[in-house]
């Protein structure tokens, strides 16, 4: 069981006076400092220098910082929402020796800490505050006056209040208008990235694409293959994300039900889970993360051959001309958490 939290939980008391710094403006970022700015406390945006974020976060309102290490010296609040690769240069050679001391090191996921890239101060208070959700849902549900459930975590309580200080924060974002959920940087984030890579993101792009080539390679039309294998995946996980996956087989034809409870199972048998079992495993052994880093230290040479791969699969241009004659779906993308 796990420990769940919600605004009458936190103290917003905790975060009255303190100078909060966010670094970064990408997904998280923007959200994280806006909902706290609206919360009524005090936040500063810092990003790199040359920046293309910083008239984003001046139209918005924020103060901005472009000098990294002079920014930390003025937090008392230091929350880190730069990608997973760059925290650690950061800490090392604009924080580690910036930050004052008994300032609060914040992360919105554990990879760093859990992995040992980052090994923090040990004046500092260091916690996590992980919303499950991307950054434009956080802000939106925000301002609805809503919430979207916080993960938090601690590494250190320096200060004995590290738990108050970060129920604050996550409920400062809009988390305790829903939950505030107890976990640890380890679980976090192993499942976290066995989730992106097994399911949510491997997983579903992988099955996604292998129904599409099996139908077109079998000589239907490209663009059927997209609408049954891609496109109409959304209304299914809509289903399930509302009410479970037994509401959406009670909510879908006698057909489609059957051909699932039969043939899912098919596809997906025990050598998948067999396959996932071994991807968990290079998970919680750290044979992931040193992969990752090493290939971001390369350049990343095959990370780019396989994002460039992906960008020229068929379904792409299929789905590009089909998208165009559906204005009712939402343009554009949300970017990636930045500097």
């Amino acid at each position: 069981m796990v420990n769940i939290y919600y605004d009458k939980d936190a103290n917003l008391d905790a975060l009255k006076g303190k100078r909060i710094v966010i670094f970064g403006y990408g997904s998280q970022g923007h959200a994280h400092a806006l909902n706290l700015k609206d919360s009524g406390f005090d936040v500063t945006v810092s990003l790199r220098a040359g920046s293309k974020s910083a008239a984003k976060v001046k139209e918005a309102g924020l103060k901005v910082s472009e000098n990294n290490a002079e920014a930390a010296k003025e937090a008392d609040i230091a929350m880190v929402l730069i990608p997973d690769e760059l925290q650690k240069d950061l800490y090392d050679n604009e924080l580690k020796d910036n930050l004052p001391q008994g300032c609060a090191l914040l992360f919105g996921h554990g990879f760093n800490i859990h992995f040992n890239r980052i090994e923090p101060r040990d004046d500092m208070d260091v916690f996590m505050i992980a919303p499950k959700g991307p950054g434009h849902l956080v802000r939106s549900q925000y301002k609805d006056g809503k919430g979207v459930p916080c993960l938090f975590a601690i590494h250190q309580d320096k200060s004995g209040n590290a738990k108050d200080l970060a129920l604050a924060y996550a409920s400062a974002i809009g988390g305790g208008r829903t939950a505030i959920i107890e976990t640890t940087f380890k679980d976090e984030t192993e499942t976290d990235l066995f989730g992106e890579q097994a399911v949510l993101c491997g997983g579903a792009t992988a099955l996604i694409r292998a129904g599409f080539e099996t139908l077109t390679e079998a000589g239907y039309p490209a663009e059927l293959a997209y609408f049954e294998c891609l496109h109409e995946l959304k209304l299914i996980v809509d289903l399930v994300y509302e009410a479970g996956i037994s509401n959406m087989r009670y909510s879908i034809s006698n057909t489609a039900e059957y051909g699932d409870v039969t043939r899912g199972p098919v596809v997906i048998d025990a050598s998948v889970k067999e396959r996932m079992k071994k991807i968990l495993t290079d998970i919680q052994e750290g044979s992931f993360a040193k992969e990752f880093v090493s290939e971001c230290d390369a350049g990343s040479p095959n990370f780019n051959r396989l994002r460039e791969e992906g960008k020229n699969h068929p379904i792409e241009a299929v789905g590009e001309k089909l998208r165009a004659l559906m204005p009712w779906l939402r343009g554009g993308v949300q970017g990636k958490d930045t500097a």
